[in-house]
């Protein structure tokens, strides 16, 4: 598949495709048809007639995995066992990506000729072929109160501007690109919002040491197999475009424009460069953690041409609360990747970032326990050792929570999360078991911290055998006459009134927990306080969302008996977490 019509076609063949062939308003509409598409057929969609555009427009591609595997068939089995391969050689990718090394590169299984990106001229590159302006693309905004219209589906390339010019040393990335409103000369200017833990940081902060302007080629559409590389969490060094051969069964083109690498089969490229600490407010924006990402500053990136092919539709797609079709990206993500934990991470079988609390804020991981295998009592040493390195470790290091097991039968999975919450919680134990970091970086998308990019973070170890039974009564009345509401076993819900301020609270909790909860026995495990339970507890995934999107642990967790032991926090009864929304907080979406 060579474009998104390609991609488009292979879906109609499958008799998936929802086509609309009205005109539809960019505004909101469209992204109201795609929400309410996702929660029925699910089907992918195309529009026919985009209002304010002469470009049909397209979303939904990879919302379900029987699609996702149709569009890239045998290859995604390849792209698995490429992985596999990497996982079981001494060799590196990285080390094959060394021109010094490519025909070891061509002689590797999971590499090979197919795989490696092919530069062609500019005249046969199909997405030069006609200019345009950033007004005639599809102005799609998603949510009510976005600062504008925003590309969801980009594919952004960079290269490291310390070295010469190749493939090898270029880096694509996902981050979303708002193309009108707030402070952008419209056609001029776009703005560029990458977060912490990003590639194209890197490139930056290199241009910027040589006093440069970084170029940058925002492409949208071509080959599936780009935006998959483009979500990809490749190593650092290791190039995008080495994967997307595999993924495609084909050899990535790529041309040169003016000094700007170019993917000769995109549908629209954008090129544009940032330059220095050139900022400009950008958002609000619906994202995937289910809220409005604020405005902040970040750069803004001059526009200097926009190019498409002749056949060009427009991808996007729409995010907000999961599951929504980026959730299908991280499926396929996580199904490819999975080999290279153990790999990565010695002593670590497992990892899996949970869609449903927006990936970032809640990481579960299955870990090793073989420090002292001749003592009786076991209790977590290793898998602090493996936590420390799991938060060290690519987009890893933005995990909020992170709750670690140890289980010697082999029996617990990951993606199995309340079965993984029920193990665990019988396990931990209050009063050795948290291990608070404070004062930390966190997902730029996470409001739960009172500044942009900090807050704290909770590991979460569980090993030995179990200690508590979990209660599992649906109501537990306490002194103030009030109700704890069950959740899972173990796991309770207590509704108080509206978050105020952490001052009066930071009085009032430990008051509260004091007369309502002293008493309880030590199978009821974790209490969530909550502005509503129904709204936020009463369903499992509505939990995963609220607890771990809502709290900041070193602010918002409280114990029964709580401690400090030589600055260790413990507490003797349940952990309680208190999951309310704060002022601070950005805004919930709503449709």
């Amino acid at each position: 598949m060579k474009s998104t019509q390609d991609v488009i076609q292979k879906i109609r063949n499958m008799n998936d495709l929802l086509v609309i062939s009205h005109e539809v308003d960019p505004e909101l509409e469209m992204a109201n048809i795609h929400l309410k598409e996702r929660k029925g057929a699910n089907r992918a969609i195309l529009f026919e007639k985009v209002k304010g555009s002469r470009f049909q427009a397209t979303s939904n591609l990879f919302g379900s995995e029987e699609r996702y595997k149709n569009i890239f068939g045998k290859y995604f089995e390849d792209s698995k066992t490429c992985i596999q391969l990497k996982a079981n050689t001494t060799e590196t990718l990285k080390d094959l990506c060394r021109p010094e090394n490519w025909l070891k590169a061509l002689r590797m299984p999971f590499v090979g000729l197919r795989s490696l990106p092919r530069k062609v001229s500019t005249r046969r590159a199909a997405v030069l072929k006609n200019k345009i302006s950033i007004d005639v693309l599809p102005q799609v905004k998603c949510w009510p109160d976005d600062g504008g219209a925003f590309i969801t589906l980009p594919q952004v390339l960079s290269q490291d501007p310390t070295k010469k010019p190749h493939w090898s040393t270029s880096n694509i990335g996902m981050y979303r690109i708002q193309i009108s409103g707030n402070d952008y000369n419209v056609n001029d200017e776009v703005g560029l919002h990458y977060q912490l833990h990003r590639g194209i940081g890197i490139h930056h902060q290199l241009a910027n040491q040589k006093n440069q302007e970084l170029k940058v080629a925002i492409h949208i559409g071509g080959p599936a197999s780009h935006s998959v590389s483009a979500m990809m969490p490749m190593p650092e060094g290791l190039p995008e475009m080495l994967f997307t051969g595999v993924l495609a069964g084909a050899r990535t083109k790529y041309t040169y424009f003016d000094g700007w690498m170019v993917l000769a089969d995109a549908d629209f490229v954008i090129l544009c460069t940032i330059k220095g600490d050139q900022v400009k407010p950008e958002g609000p924006f619906g994202d995937h953690l289910g809220y409005y990402s604020l405005k902040h500053d970040f750069p803004v990136a001059s526009v200097k041409h926009v190019f498409h092919r002749d056949d060009a539709v427009y991808p996007f797609t729409v995010v907000g609360r999961p599951p929504q079709e980026d959730s299908m990206f991280g499926h396929l993500v996580h199904e490819i990747t999975k080999p290279m934990v153990p790999v990565s991470l010695p002593g670590v079988k497992e990892l899996h970032a949970v869609d449903q609390a927006g990936v970032h804020p809640l990481l579960l991981a299955i870990g090793s326990e073989r420090y002292t295998p001749y003592q009786k009592l076991k209790k977590p040493k290793e898998l602090l050792t493996q936590a420390h390195s799991i938060l060290g470790f690519g987009q890893c290091s933005l995990a909020k929570y992170l709750i670690i097991a140890s289980d010697p039968s082999g029996k617990l999975q990951c993606e199995n999360i309340s079965n993984f919450f029920d193990f665990c919680l019988r396990r931990l134990n209050w009063t050795r078991d948290a291990h608070f970091m404070t004062k930390t970086t966190m997902d730029t998308l996470d409001y739960s911290g009172s500044v942009l990019n900090e807050g704290s973070k909770l590991i979460l170890p569980a090993a030995g055998d179990p200690i508590f039974k979990l209660c599992s009564d649906d109501f537990i009345k306490v002194s103030s006459g009030s109700n704890l509401m069950r959740i899972i076993d173990g796991v309770y819900a207590f509704d108080m009134q509206s978050f105020e301020s952490y001052d009066l609270e930071s009085k009032n909790i430990p008051i509260m927990i004091k007369e309502n909860f002293s008493e309880l026995g030590p199978d009821i495990r974790l209490i969530i306080l909550t502005d509503s339970y129904k709204k936020y507890c009463e369903q499992f995934d509505d939990f995963l969302w609220s607890v771990f999107t809502k709290s900041n642990p070193a602010k918002d967790i409280y114990g029964v008996g709580a401690f400090v032991e030589f600055k260790h926090w413990g507490c003797e009864g349940a952990l309680v977490i208190d999951a309310r929304s704060k002022p601070h907080h950005a805004p919930e979406l709503k449709q």
